[in-house]
């Protein structure tokens, strides 16, 4: 009899069932549908309600003005706002995928409000054409709009999120389409919106590109499947015409009983469409006779992906096709091995041994009538009819060892997710098929955003899902609606809940507290973060500028620290900047480490606000050496003076502390040879002198032959004789001056010897020059390396006897190996040194 019951609810359309149980009795009072706008949200969403400002309608003992009401499914009202937007007659009204409200009015603007009624800022626009020629119908889809103007032009929004208006191609009719249909962007082959149109020349299909004809029939309705495989077309002479997308061919051709074309046209699933009139909703499906449901209230149609929901004045109904499980267990007479199993419980509940003949009778399919038991169980919306299907589910899979154990435990707790989310209060009459295409996650996120918090969280920890963005969102909506509550206690409270969840993100609470107003809660707050990197930005934009310094330090991220470093430096006066840091080792550091690379006089300020004169006096001499690097600084450049300058003043700075002598005597002697330097190049008009070193501007100077410059630069800068002999010897062996040089020779004995006149002559490949000296050398060695490296064996080897160094002569006939004679005379050397018995 049970069976009988349910299946006697049903319709039978050709070889399937449907069924059109009611899920709600309205709860809100006063509201004709005929005389409202209605905007309906799929996936059991909210309801927005306005009154029809085109139609004339008398009032009742309510105000002139109007008011937009959002109801959840049940009729329960969530929020009420007056509508005083500017902008001419209200449009159109449809839901986005988020559960935003988009409004359009006539001159094109668009109006956003959340699900608590209040307007989401800024206002959007339909484009400039929209405002001057008035827009006359909208047609939504689940993300975007294609709106249609007074000049019959066709403008279209893919993404609510973006809001990028684009223009369709423009129709040549005079006259307003008699109807609109949209396929969305996701089912066309270029990935653009396409627009069917119904007109007096047929039906074209408008995109970006073009118009193209796709019919010839007269059509005053139109919709496209959800799928995108087809559209449905109610013709001009009352047929429902069902074609494939390309008008290629008939699927549906169905005579109906009245021309006049319907109110509202829909798809029931994927296997009929439904056609509603003032007094009649029609469905019309493949192979069957119109099955026709008569009301005496308006209705809303409400498409879903499994059915549609049938609003009307007093009830919520939802229409769908009966599933396959669902309709094996109760259809009447049926023999299926889950209807026997649900049989078989019954007989177990009256303790009767049928129970046992049933279960004998369907062993072999146990497993499938378990699992269809637990499929029907999932699409029934009656509690009862729920547990008395799971309890047969449970009976069967005590007698089937092969069964996946835990599919009864998942399907009761996705049963108790609906359950919970299809009461009165919540009002989401979600079908398990919706549920499992919307998923858990937006379905919580759905939740948290009418500020259901509890359920929402329960759900969350139900599920074994993250709770962070359930308690997040809740603190935030805690802090907004708690603006009597003083810091203190309002912080007791929500860490009472965020300590809840581990990890969670105290800095996002703390963020919106500050953006609130309340700057205190704010610093309160994001003292318990743990993150670092969340916390330091946050503590800057509240201003707590030197607790961001210290937390940053303390994390050791050198990044951080750079963060608050140039945060601070922009919003606090240089002094106090410096004070600042002074006392954090880390961070003054990095700021000297940055400074040296990209702001010295910054950073010679904080040196001197510090007392590190040095450290001035060091910046300063790099800045010389920078100025030198400057190709202007060459030949009589007055860049020499602020270089010099600069020089000059980082020596009176080291002269003042005692541990930078030498560095004080340095700066001062440079000082002096840049200034030197800077004559000669003057007076000699080369550059060559800036940069190079006492050594080298001597030897310079010779070449060049201002032989007085250069004891001017020796006596100034002290140069010993030694080098001062080194220098001028070589120098004039590079100009190869010999006469110079053998009378400088001759001017005194030299400090240094003979030897530097040796090698400079030989290294100028002068012999003659070089045997000029080669006797004058006072050491035999000397003098016999010396007649070898100009080839003169015999001179060689006399000096070497002189020397008695066996192992001298041994080299030197290494040198002359290729030389016979110098060899033997050399052998013959060692020979008598060896007889002498001197090594």
């Amino acid at each position: 009899m049970a069976n009988v019951s349910v299946a006697a609810e049903w319709q039978l359309v050709y070889n399937r069932y449907y069924r059109k149980p009611e899920l709600y009795q309205m709860t809100w009072k006063n509201i004709d549908l005929s005389r409202n706008k209605v905007a309906c949200a799929p996936f059991g969403g909210p309801i927005a309600v306005i009154r029809d400002d085109s139609k004339i309608v008398q009032l009742y003992a309510e105000s002139a003005l109007r008011k937009l009401r959002i109801f959840n499914s049940a009729g329960v009202l969530i929020s009420e706002t007056v509508w005083k937007n500017p902008g001419g007659r209200l449009i159109g009204m449809s839901w986005s995928e988020d559960q935003t409200l988009i409004c359009i009015v006539q001159d094109g603007t668009v109006y956003r409000y959340n699900i608590h009624a209040e307007l989401i800022e800024p206002n959007a626009s339909m484009g400039k054409e929209c405002f001057e020629e008035n827009v006359v119908e909208c047609i939504f889809w689940g993300n975007g709009v294609v709106c249609v103007t007074e000049a019959n032009r066709y403008f279209c929004v893919a993404d609510f999120k973006t809001m990028k208006v684009c223009e369709l191609a423009r129709p040549e009719i005079e006259e307003l389409p008699h109807c609109v249909a949209v396929i969305e962007p996701k089912y066309t082959m270029t990935g653009n919106v396409e627009v069917f149109i119904g007109s007096d020349n047929g039906v074209l299909m408008l995109d970006e590109d073009g118009v193209q004809k796709v019919d010839d029939t007269l059509v005053q309705k139109m919709a496209v499947s959800p799928s995108g495989n087809f559209v449905a077309c109610f013709t001009h002479d009352g047929r429902l015409v069902v074609n494939n997308i390309d008008f290629s061919s008939a699927v549906i051709d169905e005579s109906c009983e009245s021309a006049l074309p319907p109110e509202q046209l829909a798809w029931c699933g994927m296997d009929s469409i439904l056609l509603y009139w003032d007094d009649m909703l029609l469905m019309v499906a493949p192979q069957a006779e119109p099955v026709r449901y008569f009301y005496d209230e308006p209705l809303v149609l409400i498409p879903e992906c499994d059915g549609v929901r049938i609003l009307s004045n007093t009830s919520m109904e939802f229409l769908q096709r009966v599933p396959t499980s669902t309709e094996q267990i109760f259809a009447i007479g049926s023999t299926s091995p889950a209807a026997l199993l649900y049989d078989a419980l019954d007989h177990f509940d009256r303790r009767s041994a049928k129970a046992d003949e049933n279960l004998r009778l369907i062993h072999a399919s146990l497993p499938e009538a378990v699992e269809a038991c637990i499929d029907a169980a999932g699409h029934e919306f009656d509690v009862s009819r729920q547990r008395t299907l799971l309890r047969a589910a449970s009976y069967g899979q005590a007698f089937c060892s092969n069964f996946q154990r835990d599919r009864i435990q998942e399907m009761s707790k996705t049963l108790r997710v609906l359950n919970a989310v299809r009461d009165i209060e919540i009002g989401i009459p979600l079908s398990i098929q919706q549920y499992k295409l919307l998923t858990a996650s937006v379905l919580i996120g759905r939740l948290i955003n009418a500020n259901r918090h509890l359920l929402a969280l329960r759900i969350s920890e139900y599920l074994g899902m993250n709770q962070e963005v359930v308690i997040m969102h809740w603190a935030c909506s805690k802090i907004t609606a708690s603006l009597s509550i003083p810091d203190i206690p309002l912080l007791e409270i929500l860490l009472d809940k965020l300590k809840l969840c581990k990890g969670i993100s105290y800095a996002a609470v703390a963020a919106h507290a500050d953006k609130s107003g309340r700057r205190k809660l704010a610093a309160m707050l994001v003292e318990n973060e743990p993150r670092s990197s969340k916390q330091v930005p946050l503590l800057l934009s509240i201003g707590e500028e030197d607790t961001a310094l210290v937390k940053a330090t303390e994390s050791g991220d050198t990044d951080l620290v750079y963060l608050v470093l140039f945060h601070v430096w922009q919003k606090r006066p240089a002094l106090e900047f410096f004070g600042t840091i002074q006392a954090r080792p880390l961070a003054c550091d990095l700021f000297v480490i940055y400074a040296r690379c990209y702001k010295h006089e910054f950073l010679k300020d904080f040196f001197l606000s510090t007392g590190q004169l040095q450290e001035v006096a060091f910046l300063l001499w790099k800045e010389s050496w920078e100025i030198g690097k400057n190709p202007m600084a060459s030949n009589g450049s007055p860049l020499h003076g602020p270089r010099i300058k600069r020089i000059e003043k980082a020596q009176s700075l080291f002269s003042e502390t005692k541990e930078h002598t030498f560095e004080s005597k340095a700066a001062e002697e440079h000082a002096k040879l840049l200034r030197i330097q800077h004559e000669l190049e003057v007076s000699t008009k080369q550059a060559i002198f800036v940069d190079s070193s006492i050594s080298d501007t001597i030897r310079t100077c010779i070449v060049l032959g201002n032989h007085r410059a250069a004891m001017k630069v020796k006596t100034e800068f002290k140069v010993s004789e030694k080098r001062w002999y080194w220098l001028k010897v070589f120098a004039l062996a590079t100009i190869r001056d010999w006469d110079a040089l053998e009378k400088f020779s001759k001017e005194k004995r030299p400090p240094i010897g003979y030897r530097p006149f040796v090698e400079a002559c030989i290294d100028a490949d002068e012999k003659g020059e070089a045997l000029k000296y080669i006797p004058k050398l006072a050491d035999p060695r000397e003098r016999a390396e010396a007649y070898a490296r100009i080839g003169m064996a015999k001179e060689a080897a006399d000096a070497a006897s002189q020397a008695k160094d066996g192992e001298l002569l041994g080299r030197l006939k290494l040198t002359f190996s290729q030389n016979t004679a110098a060899s033997s005379i050399f052998d013959t050397l060692r020979d008598r040194l060896s007889f002498q018995g001197v090594s």
